[in-house]
């Protein structure tokens, strides 16, 4: 199967893909109040983690579990923008895969908290 002509390959696909991340996170932040807070208190973590007296490892995972929330927001975000795309009447499974989307979100937060309570505390 070939590849339609105006399709683009390369290192622009590459500086595309990287024009519509960005797009993505301007919507997020500008649309979405749940990731401007996460975002607030992802910068304030990462931030914290550098004043603790931990190990590289540690340190590295602790960032990595608050990054993890802001994805797991902006996936929950997008599967609420699809949904509302749909239509505005209440339907049983576009409530359920809003309140799916939001318990990651949650578990993700449990995550931090266990992750970093785990760290700091033993």
């Amino acid at each position: 199967m070939t590849q339609p002509e105006n399709k683009n390959r390369g290192v622009l696909r590459f500086f595309q893909a990287g024009i519509y991340s960005m797009q993505g996170l301007k919507a997020a932040y500008r649309h979405e109040e749940a990731f401007r807070q996460e975002l607030f208190l992802a910068i304030v973590l990462i931030l914290a983690a550098f004043f603790f007296d931990v190990t590289v490892l540690e340190r590295l995972f602790m960032i990595a579990v608050v990054l993890l929330v802001l994805i797991v927001e902006l996936l929950n975000s997008a599967v609420e923008a699809v949904v509302d795309r749909i239509g505005p009447e209440h339907h049983e499974l576009s409530g359920r895969a809003k309140d799916i989307g939001s318990a990651a979100v949650f578990i993700s937060l449990c995550q931090v908290a266990v992750v970093w309570g785990g760290i700091l505390l033993w």
